[in-house]
Protein backbone atom coordinates (compact mmCIF):
# COMPACT_ATOMS: atom_id res chain seq x y z
CA UNK A 1 0.00 0.00 0.00
CA UNK A 2 0.98 3.70 -0.50
CA UNK A 3 2.22 6.08 2.15
CA UNK A 4 0.49 9.32 2.77
CA UNK A 5 2.91 12.66 2.39
CA UNK A 6 4.15 12.56 5.78
CA UNK A 7 3.49 8.61 6.55
CA UNK A 8 2.09 9.60 9.58
CA UNK A 9 -1.13 9.89 11.21
CA UNK A 10 -1.22 13.68 10.82
CA UNK A 11 -1.77 12.56 6.57
CA UNK A 12 -5.57 11.85 7.83
CA UNK A 13 -7.01 15.89 7.71
CA UNK A 14 -8.25 16.99 10.67
CA UNK A 15 -5.82 15.30 12.99
CA UNK A 16 -3.46 16.77 14.98
CA UNK A 17 -0.52 15.88 17.12
CA UNK A 18 1.23 17.40 20.29
CA UNK A 19 4.01 15.74 22.41
CA UNK A 20 5.43 16.87 25.87
CA UNK A 21 7.69 15.20 28.19
CA UNK A 22 10.24 15.35 30.94
CA UNK A 23 13.30 13.48 30.12
CA UNK A 24 16.44 14.88 32.51
CA UNK A 25 17.36 13.67 36.32
CA UNK A 26 14.75 11.94 37.95
CA UNK A 27 12.21 12.18 35.29
CA UNK A 28 11.63 10.02 31.79
CA UNK A 29 8.02 10.40 30.51
CA UNK A 30 5.61 12.19 28.75
CA UNK A 31 1.65 12.41 27.19
CA UNK A 32 1.33 12.44 23.12
CA UNK A 33 -2.11 13.32 22.59
CA UNK A 34 -4.31 12.71 19.21
CA UNK A 35 -6.66 15.92 18.57
CA UNK A 36 -9.36 15.73 16.55
CA UNK A 37 -11.05 19.97 17.02
CA UNK A 38 -13.83 19.33 14.73
CA UNK A 39 -14.66 15.86 16.05
CA UNK A 40 -14.41 11.86 14.89
CA UNK A 41 -16.63 9.11 15.58
CA UNK A 42 -14.61 6.33 17.51
CA UNK A 43 -14.02 3.18 19.19
CA UNK A 44 -11.79 1.37 21.16
CA UNK A 45 -10.65 -2.63 21.70
CA UNK A 46 -8.45 -3.69 25.08
CA UNK A 47 -7.09 -6.74 24.60
CA UNK A 48 -3.90 -6.55 27.32
CA UNK A 49 -4.59 -8.27 30.30
CA UNK A 50 -3.44 -4.97 32.31
CA UNK A 51 -5.14 -2.25 30.56
CA UNK A 52 -5.14 1.58 32.01
CA UNK A 53 -8.01 3.64 30.43
CA UNK A 54 -10.10 5.90 30.89
CA UNK A 55 -13.44 6.63 29.27
CA UNK A 56 -13.39 3.62 27.26
CA UNK A 57 -17.13 2.07 28.16
CA UNK A 58 -18.38 5.65 26.30
CA UNK A 59 -17.00 4.16 23.35
CA UNK A 60 -19.76 1.36 23.17
CA UNK A 61 -21.97 2.23 20.22
CA UNK A 62 -25.06 1.62 22.43
CA UNK A 63 -23.97 4.54 24.23
CA UNK A 64 -24.90 8.09 23.80
CA UNK A 65 -21.64 10.42 22.52
CA UNK A 66 -20.95 9.84 19.38
CA UNK A 67 -17.99 11.44 18.48
CA UNK A 68 -14.82 12.37 20.59
CA UNK A 69 -12.12 15.51 20.50
CA UNK A 70 -9.17 13.76 21.93
CA UNK A 71 -7.31 10.92 23.06
CA UNK A 72 -5.11 11.07 24.94
CA UNK A 73 -1.59 8.70 25.65
CA UNK A 74 0.57 8.83 28.21
CA UNK A 75 3.07 7.73 30.67
CA UNK A 76 2.66 7.04 34.49
CA UNK A 77 0.87 4.30 34.57
CA UNK A 78 -2.53 4.89 36.63
CA UNK A 79 -1.48 8.25 37.39
CA UNK A 80 -0.73 9.18 34.10
CA UNK A 81 -4.95 9.07 33.75
CA UNK A 82 -4.84 12.62 35.33
CA UNK A 83 -3.20 13.76 31.92
CA UNK A 84 -6.51 13.80 30.58
CA UNK A 85 -7.52 16.34 32.99
CA UNK A 86 -5.45 18.81 30.92
CA UNK A 87 -6.59 18.03 27.44
CA UNK A 88 -10.02 18.27 28.89
CA UNK A 89 -9.30 21.98 30.49
CA UNK A 90 -7.35 22.89 27.22
CA UNK A 91 -10.98 21.66 24.90
CA UNK A 92 -13.13 23.28 27.31
CA UNK A 93 -11.26 26.53 27.35
CA UNK A 94 -11.88 26.58 23.27
CA UNK A 95 -15.93 25.17 23.54
CA UNK A 96 -15.05 22.56 22.25
CA UNK A 97 -16.66 19.44 23.27
CA UNK A 98 -20.21 17.44 23.35
CA UNK A 99 -23.00 20.50 24.03
CA UNK A 100 -24.86 20.32 27.32
CA UNK A 101 -25.83 23.89 26.86
CA UNK A 102 -27.56 26.35 25.17
CA UNK A 103 -24.23 28.72 25.68
CA UNK A 104 -20.77 27.81 23.71
CA UNK A 105 -19.04 27.72 26.53
CA UNK A 106 -21.90 24.83 27.63
CA UNK A 107 -19.76 21.74 26.45
CA UNK A 108 -17.92 18.68 28.64
CA UNK A 109 -15.35 17.37 26.78
CA UNK A 110 -15.04 13.84 25.27
CA UNK A 111 -11.18 12.62 25.97
CA UNK A 112 -10.63 8.52 26.39
CA UNK A 113 -7.48 7.66 27.50
CA UNK A 114 -5.01 5.01 27.97
CA UNK A 115 -1.79 4.60 30.06
CA UNK A 116 1.87 2.65 29.66
CA UNK A 117 3.61 1.74 32.50
CA UNK A 118 6.75 3.39 33.05
CA UNK A 119 7.23 3.86 36.60
CA UNK A 120 11.03 2.50 37.06
CA UNK A 121 11.73 5.05 34.61
CA UNK A 122 11.92 7.83 36.71
CA UNK A 123 11.92 8.62 40.28
CA UNK A 124 9.21 7.30 42.39
CA UNK A 125 6.74 10.38 42.06
CA UNK A 126 7.50 11.58 39.13
CA UNK A 127 4.78 10.94 36.62
CA UNK A 128 2.72 13.15 34.18
CA UNK A 129 -0.81 15.44 35.80
CA UNK A 130 -2.95 17.64 34.07
CA UNK A 131 0.11 19.88 32.93
CA UNK A 132 1.62 17.15 30.53
CA UNK A 133 -1.78 17.02 28.60
CA UNK A 134 -2.62 20.32 28.58
CA UNK A 135 1.27 21.82 27.11
CA UNK A 136 0.54 18.32 24.67
CA UNK A 137 -2.57 19.76 23.31
CA UNK A 138 -0.96 23.22 23.07
CA UNK A 139 1.71 22.56 20.62
CA UNK A 140 -0.21 20.02 18.67
CA UNK A 141 0.08 20.31 14.87
CA UNK A 142 -0.81 18.81 11.77
CA UNK A 143 2.41 18.37 10.57
CA UNK A 144 5.44 15.88 10.31
CA UNK A 145 5.23 14.42 13.62
CA UNK A 146 8.26 13.25 15.72
CA UNK A 147 8.87 9.95 16.76
CA UNK A 148 11.00 7.73 18.97
CA UNK A 149 11.59 8.73 22.41
CA UNK A 150 9.08 11.91 23.02
CA UNK A 151 5.47 12.23 24.33
CA UNK A 152 3.91 8.86 26.14
CA UNK A 153 6.93 7.28 24.38
CA UNK A 154 9.93 8.79 26.50
CA UNK A 155 10.21 6.51 29.26
CA UNK A 156 8.69 3.01 27.19
CA UNK A 157 11.02 0.38 26.56
CA UNK A 158 10.48 -2.68 23.74
CA UNK A 159 11.53 -6.12 25.06
CA UNK A 160 14.89 -5.54 25.65
CA UNK A 161 14.90 -2.34 23.70
CA UNK A 162 14.60 1.59 24.11
CA UNK A 163 10.55 2.19 22.90
CA UNK A 164 8.84 5.43 21.80
CA UNK A 165 6.55 6.82 19.22
CA UNK A 166 5.77 5.58 15.86
CA UNK A 167 3.62 6.80 13.16
CA UNK A 168 2.10 5.67 9.80
CA UNK A 169 -0.13 6.02 6.95
CA UNK A 170 -0.84 4.54 3.65
CA UNK A 171 -3.68 5.89 1.00
CA UNK A 172 -6.50 3.16 -0.77
CA UNK A 173 -7.02 3.31 -4.37
CA UNK A 174 -9.77 5.53 -3.77
CA UNK A 175 -7.81 8.42 -1.63
CA UNK A 176 -8.98 7.14 1.52
CA UNK A 177 -6.23 7.19 4.07
CA UNK A 178 -5.54 4.99 6.95
CA UNK A 179 -2.92 6.08 9.68
CA UNK A 180 -1.58 4.82 12.84
CA UNK A 181 -0.16 6.12 16.32
CA UNK A 182 1.58 3.63 18.30
CA UNK A 183 3.26 4.47 21.82
CA UNK A 184 5.28 0.90 21.95
CA UNK A 185 6.54 -0.15 25.54
CA UNK A 186 6.09 -4.03 25.00
CA UNK A 187 6.52 -7.01 27.21
CA UNK A 188 7.29 -8.56 24.22
CA UNK A 189 10.30 -8.09 21.47
CA UNK A 190 9.60 -6.07 17.86
CA UNK A 191 9.50 -8.29 15.12
CA UNK A 192 10.69 -6.18 12.20
CA UNK A 193 9.19 -5.99 8.62
CA UNK A 194 11.71 -8.56 7.75
CA UNK A 195 10.43 -11.18 10.00
CA UNK A 196 13.63 -10.74 12.24
CA UNK A 197 13.06 -10.26 16.02
CA UNK A 198 14.88 -7.08 17.52
CA UNK A 199 16.24 -6.77 21.07
CA UNK A 200 14.56 -9.67 23.32
CA UNK A 201 11.39 -9.94 25.66
CA UNK A 202 11.24 -8.01 28.56
CA UNK A 203 8.79 -7.63 31.69
CA UNK A 204 5.52 -4.92 32.70
CA UNK A 205 4.60 -2.97 30.02
CA UNK A 206 1.86 -1.81 27.52
CA UNK A 207 1.31 -0.90 23.98
CA UNK A 208 -1.40 1.96 23.26
CA UNK A 209 -2.30 4.05 20.04
CA UNK A 210 -4.67 5.71 17.84
CA UNK A 211 -5.89 4.52 14.12
CA UNK A 212 -7.42 7.45 12.40
CA UNK A 213 -9.22 7.44 8.91
CA UNK A 214 -10.96 9.98 6.94
CA UNK A 215 -13.46 7.27 5.67
CA UNK A 216 -17.13 7.83 7.07
CA UNK A 217 -17.83 4.99 9.80
CA UNK A 218 -19.93 4.77 12.60
CA UNK A 219 -18.94 3.41 16.15
CA UNK A 220 -19.53 -0.11 15.54
CA UNK A 221 -17.65 0.14 12.68
CA UNK A 222 -14.81 2.19 14.17
CA UNK A 223 -14.76 -0.72 16.94
CA UNK A 224 -14.12 -2.96 13.88
CA UNK A 225 -11.11 -1.31 12.70
CA UNK A 226 -9.54 -0.83 15.85
CA UNK A 227 -10.32 -4.84 16.35
CA UNK A 228 -8.51 -5.59 13.37
CA UNK A 229 -5.64 -3.47 13.91
CA UNK A 230 -4.56 -5.09 16.61
CA UNK A 231 -3.87 -7.37 13.98
CA UNK A 232 -0.74 -5.47 12.94
CA UNK A 233 0.32 -5.30 17.04
CA UNK A 234 0.71 -9.35 16.75
CA UNK A 235 2.49 -9.24 13.71
CA UNK A 236 5.11 -7.06 14.95
CA UNK A 237 5.08 -8.01 18.91
CA UNK A 238 6.40 -11.78 20.11
CA UNK A 239 4.38 -12.05 22.74
CA UNK A 240 1.48 -9.85 22.20
CA UNK A 241 -1.77 -8.90 24.59
CA UNK A 242 -0.19 -10.55 27.26
CA UNK A 243 -1.26 -10.51 31.31
CA UNK A 244 1.42 -7.50 31.59
CA UNK A 245 0.49 -5.39 29.04
CA UNK A 246 -2.57 -2.99 28.60
CA UNK A 247 -2.80 -3.36 25.03
CA UNK A 248 -5.56 -0.85 23.52
CA UNK A 249 -6.15 0.63 20.28
CA UNK A 250 -8.64 3.08 19.55
CA UNK A 251 -10.16 4.49 15.98
CA UNK A 252 -10.80 7.68 14.81
CA UNK A 253 -12.98 8.37 11.84
CA UNK A 254 -13.66 12.16 11.08
CA UNK A 255 -16.05 11.54 8.11
CA UNK A 256 -14.58 13.44 5.24
CA UNK A 257 -15.07 10.20 2.94
CA UNK A 258 -18.22 8.04 1.91
CA UNK A 259 -16.98 4.53 2.46
CA UNK A 260 -16.56 3.22 -1.21
CA UNK A 261 -16.54 -0.35 -2.41
CA UNK A 262 -13.38 -0.46 -4.70
CA UNK A 263 -14.97 -3.69 -6.18
CA UNK A 264 -17.98 -4.33 -7.90
CA UNK A 265 -20.69 -6.51 -5.54
CA UNK A 266 -23.31 -7.02 -8.43
CA UNK A 267 -26.69 -7.44 -6.70
CA UNK A 268 -25.50 -7.68 -3.06
CA UNK A 269 -24.73 -3.42 -1.81
CA UNK A 270 -24.30 -4.28 1.14
CA UNK A 271 -21.59 -6.98 1.19
CA UNK A 272 -20.06 -4.22 -1.29
CA UNK A 273 -19.88 -2.04 1.54
CA UNK A 274 -18.24 -4.74 4.30
CA UNK A 275 -15.71 -5.38 1.30
CA UNK A 276 -14.87 -1.43 1.51
CA UNK A 277 -14.50 -1.70 5.49
CA UNK A 278 -12.68 -4.78 5.24
CA UNK A 279 -10.09 -2.80 2.95
CA UNK A 280 -9.41 -0.26 5.57
CA UNK A 281 -9.26 -2.95 8.14
CA UNK A 282 -6.36 -4.52 6.37
CA UNK A 283 -4.77 -0.97 5.87
CA UNK A 284 -5.05 -0.23 9.63
CA UNK A 285 -3.15 -3.50 10.59
CA UNK A 286 -0.34 -2.76 8.63
CA UNK A 287 -0.46 0.83 9.59
CA UNK A 288 -0.40 -0.51 13.18
CA UNK A 289 2.59 -2.76 12.38
CA UNK A 290 4.72 -0.69 10.54
CA UNK A 291 4.12 2.10 13.78
CA UNK A 292 5.49 -0.01 16.09
CA UNK A 293 8.71 -0.81 13.94
CA UNK A 294 9.29 2.48 13.40
CA UNK A 295 9.54 3.63 17.03
CA UNK A 296 11.76 1.37 17.49
CA UNK A 297 14.06 1.88 14.85
CA UNK A 298 13.79 5.68 15.52
CA UNK A 299 13.96 5.33 19.53
CA UNK A 300 17.54 2.68 18.65
CA UNK A 301 19.12 4.64 15.91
Amino acid sequence: MKAGPLDAITDVPGVLVGHHQRIETGWRTGTTVVLVPDGAVAGVDVRGGGPGTRETDLLDPSHLVQRVQAVCLSGGSVYGLAAADGVVRWLGERNLGFQVGVRPHEVVPIVPAAVLYDLPQSEWGNRPDASFGYEACSVAADGPVQSGAVGAGAGATAGSLRGGIGTASVVLDDGTTVAALLAVNSYGQVVGLDGQPLGAPQKLNTTIGVIATDAALSKAECRRLATVGHDGMARALRPAHSMFDGDTLFALATGARELVNPVAAAGYPEAGHAYALDQLCDAAAEVVQRSIVAAVRAANP
